[in-house]
């Protein structure tokens, strides 16, 4: 066993399993467990707390990234085929939920500073039939959405956020908002349930109520279907435990900010090379320390020094999206990511990334002492 896990959920978890038990039982005797007064709450304090006005929840965070823009489809702000502009470095679900609502990825290489899609390269990318962006909050850093947003203004183009690891990180948004953003609340998430659990997050009073409807069969009014839905709804049981949860995230993400501080200030290795801190802390709630390595050797040699420690370590992510077999051929496969004779199917910068990148230990139950270790064991690293 590691002596200092990536993540223990059960020692995340543990300090709150009074109130925890205390949400299920209460869940449990009201006999209500689905789309009751629990979702109700969470869906609207989750909302207010982002700075939106409505809420829905559903079933998992991929379904959330789907149905808001299905939700968008079904409103005629969309429509089958069109393009939108995903991350080429992201989890394999945004690209996933842009194919399931029947929209086209196209990829954009990211910035090698923040890992996030970089707003200078969304033009190139651009055709007549780009009709939206899908930015993704990397890691807990925030994407540069105020130049993201005045890309889009300046085309016409919707905004969407996958925002599934950047949880309570902020910025001023001066009045700008995008159209729906899609949350996660996985175990590992800096604000996790203890299943899958997933919201959207919107101030379109429209697009709120329509992807409530999608993920409840397409009905508003039981079994009266506008739209052919589906079955995604988030249950009364786990909406009480991010409720009981939810006050906390602020204290964690804190927590989560000094741990990263040290390694910036502490890290001496000029093997490794360090994540950017944004000039404003609140715009990154680092859901992971990724650090980069000069090459895919020197960073497998020190994920397995590390691990040789009791240090555990996971890379997030090892293949690229364009690079998984899902998308390797086929009318659905990489001509669907990248139209022809526009994009060569090369990302180098998602690719060496893919073989650079190392994430080491971060949660906030981590110990001084703990952090004091991993920081020594990165500096005593050599290859």
């Amino acid at each position: 066993m590691m002596k200092i896990p990536f993540l223990d959920l059960k020692q995340v978890n543990a300090p709150y399993m009074d109130a925890l038990k205390d949400a299920a039982t209460a869940v449990v005797e009201s006999g209500w467990y689905i789309r009751g007064s629990y979702c109700e709450r969470f869906e609207k304090d989750f909302a207010a707390y982002c700075g939106y006005a409505y809420g829905v929840g559903v079933g998992n965070g991929l379904d959330a990234l789907t149905l808001m823009l299905r939700a968008s489809i079904e409103l005629g702000r969309l429509k089958p085929g069109d393009e939108i502009l995903v991350p080429a470095n992201t989890y394999i679900a945004t690209v996933l939920a842009v194919n399931a609502a029947g929209l086209v990825p196209v990829l954009v290489e990211p910035d090698e500073k923040t890992f996030n899609i970089d707003p200078n390269r969304l033009a190139a990318a651009c055709t007549p039939k780009t009709r939206g962006i899908l930015a993704v909050h990397l890691y807990g850093r925030l994407a540069d959405m105020p130049a993201i947003w005045a890309f889009a203004r300046a085309r016409g183009l919707l905004v969407f956020e996958d925002a599934a690891q950047s949880h309570g990180a902020f910025l001023d948004r001066a009045n700008l908002s995008s159209n729906a953003v899609a949350y996660s609340f996985y175990p590992t998430k800096n604000l996790g349930a203890l299943g899958d659990a997933g919201m959207v997050v919107t101030d379109d009073v429209e697009l709120a109520n329509v992807v409530r409807m999608l993920g409840n069969y397409g009905s508003e009014q039981k079994y009266v279907n506008r739209y052919r839905g589906v079955n995604s709804r988030l249950d009364e049981i786990q909406a009480a435990f991010l409720l009981a949860k939810l006050p906390h995230l602020d204290s964690w993400n804190a927590r989560r900010r000094e741990i990263a501080a040290r390694y910036c200030s502490e890290v001496k290795n000029p093997l490794i090379r360090l994540p950017e801190i944004p000039a404003d802390p609140m715009e990154h709630v680092w859901h992971v320390f990724t650090l980069r390595m000069p090459d895919r050797k020197t960073r497998d040699a020190l994920q397995k020094h590390l691990e040789s420690r009791g240090i555990g370590t996971l890379i997030f992510y090892p293949i690229p999206p364009h690079r998984q077999e899902a998308y390797a051929a086929g009318p659905d496969g990489r001509e669907f990511l990248l139209p022809a004779g526009r994009l060569d199917g090369k990302f180098p910068i998602a690719e060496n990334l893919a073989d650079t990148v190392l994430s080491v230990p971060v949660s906030q139950v981590l110990t001084d002492d703990e952090v004091t270790e991993i920081i020594g064991a990165l500096n005593e690293f050599v290859c």
